[in-house]
């Protein structure tokens, strides 16, 4: 085998710019919390081959590789703007310029590009907002993973707290364990940074962050203020309290809003971020992020919707197992869940599909759903079959898809993969609320089945932290500004 050395000197002159790209991306970040971005992925901490391999993403999905001599401009550019807290996408940003036809440089397109971030109009940095976990589960984790990641760039949200049961005479080795849990993951891989243990004093220290570990086996035990925490957002991830009464139970001194990681029952707002965040009033203290597979069909059901119509709809869940099943044959209040996790396929109810209700109310087709539990351990596939209100065909429904996922206001909720070869396992950490799979999507005259990959623990978590971030006025704009 020869090596065509053409090839390996581009490889290594684009590894150069990539490294020069890093310390940029790191200073707009720390100093003036700004998050860059390439179709709606942060490079932030990010490294060499990471932004190399982000570059190449936008040849899969837009058709042609964006080359890293492109997008530099325009990073360096941004370094000479008073820019103020926002997040910047520069494959956006580059697109644009293309398209632009008045023969400006590139420093005046982006100060035009990126006006409402500069001087006068930018926004200002947030004095933080307190964050408490009630739970320490798998989306407890990694909801704290992102938290501290976040806390980097100044961004507003502080991780002060996590609540769990126990404690006790045995406190000094359950926080060991917990912090361990944290560390490494079976699945997601280690944490990106370092964490010690505070003993003494309960407390976990990750990447700088100093997070108390309360023990309480119920709300009612604990004084938020007594630690320093005020107007804190509590994000409860037991699931316990589903309904406005028992969610109540955490408005206790030193928190102002909860948010649940699960389905909310009654009138507690279902909330899935990219599509009804906006409704939430300003005086609201209660509200839930619906779950992994309602976040998954809403962006795509709601993009459909806008540019097709639907009459119906039907939603078949692959659903990946979770901790409320048994790893073995065993009692379990629920029907078949009680069967073997990692031996069997398991049909099973979901919520999904009524809950589409509540995050599109204007959507008036009927949607029905249900599940089957497989065994693997994340990552799961939505198939959603959908009467539409009028004929298309694949290759425009392909595009329509494409487009959403790249320019609009839905580009964080919906990924699109052409990957002919795709499996669930290449979708572990997607940040997106689910991924379009062009290869299996069918279309025939008014019928089409969509097939959505997503992370069901990582992509949903994501989405928690959005709302969280929304509720907590820090979720900064972005430009350019996506289209409508």
């Amino acid at each position: 085998m020869t090596v065509n050395d053409d090839s390996f000197t581009n490889w290594k002159h684009r590894e150069e710019i990539a490294e020069s790209m890093i310390p940029i991306i790191g200073k707009l970040h720390r100093e003036r919390d700004v998050t860059v971005l390439l179709h709606s992925r942060s490079l932030v901490n990010k490294s060499v081959v990471s932004i190399l391999k982000t570059h190449r993403f936008a040849r899969q999905i837009a058709g042609q590789e964006l080359s890293i001599t492109e997008t530099l401009p325009f990073l360096q550019a941004l370094t000479t703007l008073d820019l103020g807290p926002s997040q910047i996408d520069l494959a956006l940003l580059a697109e644009a310029y293309k398209a632009d036809d008045r023969g400006l440089t590139v420093e005046q397109f982006t100060a035009e590009a990126v006006a409402g971030a500069i001087g006068a109009n930018k926004a200002e940095r947030s004095e933080g907002r307190d964050v408490v976990l009630y739970g320490f589960g798998r989306i407890g984790r990694l909801v704290a993973r992102l938290l501290i990641e976040k806390s980097g760039s100044g961004n507003g949200l502080r991780l002060r707290a996590i609540v769990v049961r126990g404690g006790g005479d045995r406190a000094a080795e359950d926080i060991v364990k917990r912090a361990s849990l944290l560390r490494r993951d079976s699945i997601h891989g280690q944490f990106q940074g370092t964490i010690t243990v505070d003993e003494a004093n309960s407390t976990i220290v990750a990447n700088g962050n100093e997070i108390k570990v309360i023990y309480a086996n119920d709300p009612s035990e604990v004084d938020y203020t007594a630690y320093g925490i005020k107007d804190a957002i509590l994000v409860d991830n037991t699931g316990k309290w589903r309904d406005r009464e028992g969610l109540s139970k955490h408005l206790r001194p030193g928190i102002d809003k909860v948010v649940l990681t699960a389905p909310g029952k009654g009138d507690v707002p279902n909330i899935v971020h990219g599509v009804n965040h906006d409704t939430i009033k300003p005086d609201e203290q209660i509200l839930s992020c619906a779950s992994c597979t309602t976040n998954a069909i809403v962006p795509p059901l709601k993009a459909m919707a806008d540019e097709y119509g639907v009459v119906r709809g039907h939603v078949e869940t692959v659903h990946s197992f979770t901790n409320d099943q048994n790893l073995l044959d065993n009692y379990h209040k629920a029907d078949r869940r009680g069967r073997s996790a990692p031996l069997n396929m398991v049909i099973t109810e979901t919520g999904a599909a009524s809950a589409v209700a509540k995050a599109l109310p204007d959507l008036k087709a009927p949607i029905t759903g249900s599940s089957i539990r497989v065994p693997v351990p994340d990552v799961s596939i939505a198939i959603l079959s959908l009467r539409l209100g009028r004929e298309t065909t694949r290759d425009e429904v392909l595009d329509h898809l494409r487009d959403v996922s790249l320019h609009s206001p839905l580009k964080r909720q919906i990924d699109f993969t052409t990957a002919p070869d795709a499996v669930s396992m290449d979708f572990v950490g997607s940040r997106h609320a689910s991924i379009v799979d062009a290869g299996a999507t069918k279309v025939d005259g008014d019928n089409a089945i969509l097939y959505l990959w997503y992370d069901n623990e990582f992509g949903y978590s994501c989405q928690v932290i959005r709302v969280v971030q929304y509720v907590s006025g820090v979720e900064y704009p972005t430009y350019p500004v996506p289209v409508a």
